[in-house]
């Protein structure tokens, strides 16, 4: 799919805001989102960078999503999740020894800041309507499946990565339920302003 300069250009605003809202929940110590927290574990655990393992999970989810809707495989959503990957490594290099937030006041900031960036950068890049990631896709295939909502959809998706996270040690906390009770309306929120927003200046593609 070709993309317009406009889209182009909202896609790539939306990977840097999104990638900037997963390294702070990251960083925030506070317990970050199921699927985040199951990328550090499998990090800590098995070895290879967190960038790595978002890339090595896409592949897999790539095929798990053609299964599901029956099509085929959406390999363009490769692109995404390997930018995204990138972006979240590179964040880590650029504000990782700066980020250390030390009291419980300081680490929940750092996660709601997270949480708003991830779900404004994904109704950003979501909005371009090019490549969406396997894990986004998956919602998308949750929600088309299920005929829930994005809220609901994502919810679901949330407690099956936490259950995954569990079992590879990943840093689930507080923050982790949080994000599982509040990732979902966040992303719907983002989701439905973006696009209210949007809609006038840049056209759906």
């Amino acid at each position: 799919m070709k993309l317009s300069k406009q889209h182009s250009f909202v896609y790539g605003v939306g990977i840097v805001i999104l990638t900037l809202g997963i390294t702070l929940t990251i960083q925030s110590q506070f317990g970050t989102s199921p699927f985040d927290a199951l990328l550090v574990g499998l990090s800590e655990t098995v070895g290879l960078t967190v960038g790595s393992w978002e890339i090595i999970l896409a592949l897999m989810m790539i095929f798990c999503n053609a299964l599901l809707s029956k099509r085929r495989p959406q390999f363009l959503g490769f692109i995404t999740a390997f930018l995204t990957g990138v972006g979240i490594d590179l964040w880590l290099f650029l504000i990782g020894d700066f980020v250390h937030p030390d009291t419980w006041f300081s680490q929940l900031m750092t996660l709601l800041f997270g949480l708003i960036f991830s779900g404004l950068g994904t109704a950003f890049y979501l909005y371009a309507k090019f490549a969406p990631a396997p894990v986004d896709e998956l919602m998308l295939v949750i929600r088309e499946l299920t005929k829930i909502s994005v809220l609901y959809s994502r919810t679901i998706q949330y407690a099956v990565f936490l259950v995954l996270a569990y079992l590879f040690n990943g840093p689930i906390g507080i923050g982790t339920i949080i994000t599982l009770c509040f990732g979902g309306p966040i992303l719907n929120y983002c989701m439905n302003l973006v696009e209210r927003r949007m809609v006038t200046k840049i056209p759906v593609s």
